[in-house]
């Protein structure tokens, strides 16, 4: 590890290492430090810490490194980054920006390639010098998580356990830093099944089933938001206080399908999200899903879309893990005939993000965990939709095919939910016709095949 002076109370400079070599430094300098934390054939994983080594609170910092031609950051956590050409910036993500006298915060990023940054020099700065990198024998890189930041929450519900959630590498966590798995079910159409989503079954979902998230999904056509902006607003701002009264993380998710292009509703878009970002900036259990299954769409225009909309979010809620759909039905590009490499190598530039994979169990099956399974090693996923049917939502129920994909995520801590929490004419939806509206949602008696299967696995 090696430490660099920072300048006028703000940090500018670090260097990388991957051993604890030290440089001292004059008295009363603020300073940063680089650990190469894993490295793989094709990346590696990188710690920056920033400690305020002067006797005066500092209230902002900043980082700034340069990476040479073939290597980009895919990821980072902990800070917000924006880049221009090849040089990277780091500022606070809100909550670390205040470094009192001898305190320090860290953040890391994911890097695509194997050079090493550099860094704004200055006559004090010594030569940097990079180790060799060593390659682990498995293909996938070892993940190594970021130490907690802070003192792990504690109570019953799942956001009193996590608190704030946060990107952590690869990995999505709970507020103290630790790698977090939720798994919950999703709303079907609310212009269609609304009446599936009162007091009783969200008591159910939180108490019964013991799910730690309702994923509210608000379709934009086929009768839904663009029919009435705002009454399907107050719908989604009304799931969402429930959930948050249950002590439930909650998804809004902006259910776009047909047309697959996001970029058609992007005023909506931006619109909506202004709107439910601003009402709910103050709550730390909601995650936004800004376009649920882009489809006939290349990833450049997904990419631009979703640096379009990330801004309107951010600018009311900084902390919120925002997802990305992805190419071909939110596939990772597989049903395109394309992969996740075409994300890898053009990230969306935005941190605190994940991307979003679905799969229907009797459909999709070895050769897209094999996608899952590569892409996490470098991508933030959730799945934030499966079925254990066949992708059209119907057919027979898949429980094989389900019992190996949620044992896959289970493996690799990935969040899922489940399509759907509904009474719908299906055998994807979890509860028997007509049971919405009625008074009873808890147990088995009211659930279908699929119902029964995800309880079980939920509560497990």
């Amino acid at each position: 590890m090696r430490r660099w002076r920072l300048a006028a109370g703000v940090a500018v400079a670090v260097a990388a290492a991957s051993v604890a070599t030290v440089i001292a430094l004059p008295a009363g300098a603020e300073t940063t430090a680089f650990t190469v934390t894993s490295s793989w054939s094709t990346g590696y994983q990188g710690q920056v810490e920033v400690r305020n080594n002067t006797s005066s609170t500092i209230n902002t910092w900043r980082v700034q490194l340069t990476l040479p031609a073939g290597t980009t950051i895919v990821n980072s956590w902990n800070a917000t980054q924006s880049v221009s050409g090849s040089t990277y910036t780091f500022t606070p993500a809100g909550w670390n920006a205040t470094l009192t006298a001898g305190a320090t915060t860290s953040f890391g990023f994911i890097a695509n390639g194997t050079g090493r940054p550099t860094f704004p020099s200055s006559p004090s700065t010594p030569p940097v010098t990079t180790p060799p990198v060593t390659t682990p024998p498995a293909t996938t890189p070892p993940v190594t998580t970021p130490p907690p930041t802070t003192t792990p929450p504690t109570g019953t519900t799942p956001v009193a356990r996590n608190g704030q959630l946060r990107v952590c590498g690869v990995k999505l966590c709970n507020q103290a830093g630790q790698p977090v798995q939720l798994q919950g079910m999703s709303t079907h159409g609310l212009q269609w099944f609304a009446d599936c989503y009162n007091d009783a079954s969200i008591d159910a979902l939180a108490t019964d089933w013991k799910a730690d998230l309702l994923r509210v999904s608000m379709y934009v056509q086929e009768g839904g938001y663009e029919t009435n902006p705002a009454g399907f607003t107050a719908q989604v701002n009304s799931l969402v206080e429930k959930a948050t009264q249950r002590g439930l993380y909650s998804i809004i998710d902006f259910h776009t399908l047909t047309p697959g292009d996001p970029n058609y509703n992007l005023a909506r878009a931006k619109t909506f999200f202004a709107e439910v970002s601003a009402r709910h900036a103050a709550k730390n259990n909601v995650i936004y899903e800004i376009a649920n299954e882009p489809n006939g769409v290349s990833w450049a225009g997904i990419k631009s879309y979703a640096e379009q909309v990330i801004p309107v979010i951010r600018a009311n809620d900084p902390d919120a893990v925002i997802i990305v759909g992805t190419r071909g039905w939110s596939s990772l590009g597989v049903s395109d005939g394309s992969s996740s490499s075409e994300i890898t190598a053009n990230p969306v530039n935005a941190s605190n993000i994940m991307y979003a994979f679905h799969f229907y169990a009797a459909s999709h099956k070895d050769n897209y965990r094999a996608e899952v399974q590569r892409a996490a090693a470098s991508l933030p996923l959730f799945v934030t939709e499966f079925g254990t049917v066949t992708a059209t939502g119907g057919g027979q129920v898949d429980l094989a095919s389900t019992g190996t994909w949620l044992d896959l995520l289970d493996r690799l801590q990935i969040s899922y939910a489940n399509w759907t929490y509904s009474d719908a004419g299906e055998s994807s939806a979890a509860f028997k016709p007509n049971t919405c509206g009625g008074s009873t949602y808890a147990g088995t008696g009211v659930l279908t095949e699929s119902g029964v299967y995800l309880r079980n696995r939920i509560r497990a």
